[in-house]
């Protein structure tokens, strides 16, 4: 029997996110989990953000342990400058619908070992058309939360039952009743941002729902959250899509398990995109303990220098500590700086282009998160029991913050609000004033994000099953 026909002795994953911080980041670390398992796997990235992870991290090293784990690259189908920021981020889409999708079948075709399972984006229906296409099981994977997902996938209700479009700013604090579980609390201005276009057949819209509506109709889902965390929203999900594996928080499952492996708790390296400046952990273990906010607006969003200005004299006229992430792209409008905004960080702030943020959010000195509501950044802050100021930026961001402040009792949100006083008032509640009830919720809903991933747990059983079901498709493979 020759080489190809010899049967493989483990299945082979192959996994391929939407090329995105956030979903290129939760991905890798479920990858790793494969990994840590035994499964063979591989991990298809854009050639435009491998080129960004080989640059700034040390992904070649960390997963050169794992022999057989390797990286493949596919073109994303935008041009090297693209910036792919902000509103033309979903330009990416069409061009991996038009370019990557050709490619994609091309290479399942001839890879090998041949692909048993596909973990593909759910953002990314292509991936979930080749594989049907070329008969190759697949789970889709979620990076959001289990909300946004629900939500997304009631948008076609909502506009049947005329609760879209909405009708324009006086209309924003409507409740929204076609979202199972949401009736009590859901405004129009907490539903994801491409519910915003008075265009019901606008191209986001319409993809959005589309591709969630295939998520819920494929054979397994896998999910970046945990059953205590929104397992009433879960349970609705479930009347749809049965077969929903819980396994997160991925970072907290990920070094739990390499803990098991290790025999100590480590903290891994970021998946990051852009070059870490690690000089901010060395002023955090300057500072009180938790008196510092994080701010941090994530990988995506772009604001112009008016709304930069709003922030910036907020945090500096609240007069706490504050660590700033401020990407390179992330003001375009370029201008001076007003001499009380320079001084006033010199005295109590410190800025970086990009941190480890799960490393700062661990840091005894941070009290506070000024976040974008990234999914991500949303469960990276809960597992740190650290309180949130949100400001959400588009997609599910809007829906996230809803849950944080008015169901999980996390904190504030700040949406559709960009102005200093507003800044300076809820900078000093989350710091000060009431922060005694923020701080004893985020302890509660930590615990428990701790106890699901450890042995017994939801996620930790849940992921085992994923596993077990990977193998299944492979008869050949000892187990």
């Amino acid at each position: 029997m020759d080489q190809e026909q010899q049967p493989q002795a483990y299945p082979h994953v192959l996994l391929f996110p939407l090329p995105a911080q956030g979903h290129v980041n939760s991905m890798l670390k479920l990858a790793e989990l494969f990994a840590l398992a035994g499964l063979e796997v591989t991990f298809l990235n854009s050639d435009h953000n491998h080129e960004r992870l080989v640059r700034h991290t040390d992904v070649g090293f960390r997963f050169a342990k794992y022999p057989r784990f390797k990286f493949e690259t596919i073109p994303d189908g935008l041009r090297e400058d693209h910036p792919r920021l902000g509103v033309s981020f979903m330009e990416l889409f069409e061009s991996m619908e038009l370019r990557t999708k050709p490619i994609l079948r091309e290479m399942l075709v001839k890879i090998n070992p041949p692909v048993d399972c596909i973990i593909g984006d759910g953002a990314l229906g292509l991936v979930l058309d080749v594989a049907d296409e070329l008969g190759i099981p697949i789970f889709q994977f979620r990076t959001i939360s289990a909300s946004g997902i629900w939500a997304y996938f009631a948008i076609p209700d909502m506009i049947e039952a005329g609760e879209l479009p909405i009708r324009g700013n006086e209309d924003m604090d409507r409740l929204i009743t076609r979202v199972p579980g949401m009736e009590t609390f859901l405004r129009c201005r907490d539903l994801p941002s491409f519910c915003r276009d008075s265009d019901m057949t606008d191209s986001n819209l319409q993809l959005i729902a589309k591709e969630t509506r295939k998520n819920l109709s494929a054979p397994g889902l896998i999910l970046n959250t945990f059953e205590d965390l929104e397992g009433a929203i879960l349970s609705h999900m479930r009347s749809k899509c049965p077969k929903i594996y819980t396994v997160g928080p991925l970072h907290l499952h990920l070094n739990t398990r390499l803990a098991e492996t290790n025999g100590t708790m480590v903290h891994q390296s970021p998946n990051s995109l852009w070059e870490v400046d690690r000089s901010c952990l060395s002023w955090l273990d300057e500072q009180p303990k938790e008196s510092v906010v994080y701010v941090s607006f994530g990988s995506i969003a772009v604001l112009s220098r008016e709304q930069i200005m709003e922030f910036w004299f907020g945090l500096v006229n609240s007069r706490k500590r504050f660590l700033w992430v401020f990407r390179p792209d992330f003001m375009p409008e370029k201008g001076s700086i007003p001499a009380e905004l320079v001084e006033g960080t010199k005295q109590r702030g410190y800025m970086v282009g990009w941190a480890p943020q799960e490393e700062v959010l661990a840091h005894c000195a941070i009290g506070g998160f000024l976040t974008h509501s990234g999914w991500n950044s949303t469960l990276e802050s809960l597992v740190a029991g650290v309180p949130m100021i949100c400001w959400p930026y588009f997609a599910d961001q809007q829906l996230n913050s809803r849950f944080v402040s008015e169901v999980w009792k996390l904190g504030l949100d700040m949406k559709d609000v960009c102005d200093r006083r507003v800044v300076e008032k809820m900078v000093n509640d989350l710091i000060v004033d009431k922060r005694e009830e923020f701080v004893k919720s985020s302890a509660e809903i930590a615990k428990l994000a701790k106890a699901c991933v450890n042995v017994g747990g939801s996620s930790y059983c849940n992921l085992d099953r994923l596993i077990e079901d990977i193998r299944s498709m492979n008869r050949n493979c000892s187990k």
